[in-house]
C-alpha cells in the first residue's frame, strides 16, 4: 500500500491509512458486508437456511412468516403479509443503505409474473433462454412444448 495521492506527508511516505471500515472493491468488502448483515438477521430473530447461507426466514407465532433472499446486494423478500415485508424493510433501511425498488419484475434472470386475484405466482426463464441462444447464433430455432410424461408427479 501507499499513501493515496493529496494525503502524502513528507517525511513519513512509509506510513499508510488505517481502515475502520472495508472500502467497495476490496477483496475482503463482501465478506466484511455479509458478516454484518448475517448479524443483522440474526439479531432480528431470523434463522439462516441450512441449505444455502443467502436465504433467511422468520415464523412468527402467529403462523405468518417472510423469506428473504440475498445476492451479492440484491434482496428478495416474499411474504403473504404486507406489513412484515414492509416492517422489515424498515429496519434494513435504518441498518443499511439501500433502495426500495417494489415488487419484483426480474431476479436472477428469471422474470416474476402475478396473479394476484387467482393468488398464484409464475417464475420463467424465457429472457434467460433467448440471451444464451442469442450468444450461440441459434436465432431461428423452432420452439416445442415438452410435457411431463403423464406417471409423473410433482409434489410441494
Amino acid at each position: 500500500m501507499k499513501q493515496p495521492e493529496g494525503f502524502v506527508v513528507p517525511g513519513n511516505e512509509q506510513l499508510v491509512c488505517r481502515l475502520k471500515k472495508s472500502l467497495y472493491g476490496l477483496k475482503q468488502a463482501r465478506r466484511q458486508w455479509y458478516k454484518r448483515f448475517d448479524t443483522f438477521m440474526i439479531a432480528q430473530g431470523c434463522t439462516r437456511s441450512r441449505y444455502d447461507n443467502c436465504v433467511y426466514f422468520r415464523q412468527y407465532s402467529d403462523g405468518s412468516f417472510f423469506y428473504l433472499l440475498l445476492y451479492v446486494d440484491d434482496i428478495l423478500i416474499a411474504s403473504k403479509d404486507k406489513s412484515l415485508i414492509s416492517k422489515l424493510k424498515s429496519q434494513l433501511s435504518e441498518e443499511f443503505e439501500m433502495k426500495d425498488l417494489g415488487a419484483a419484475k426480474k431476479i436472477l434472470s428469471m422474470e416474476i409474473q402475478r396473479d394476484r386475484k387467482a393468488g398464484k405466482l409464475y417464475w420463467s426463464q424465457g429472457c434467460y433462454l433467448e440471451k444464451a441462444l442469442g450468444r450461440f447464433n441459434i436465432k431461428n430455432y423452432k420452439a416445442v412444448s415438452t410435457t411431463l410424461a403423464a406417471h409423473f408427479r410433482l409434489s410441494a
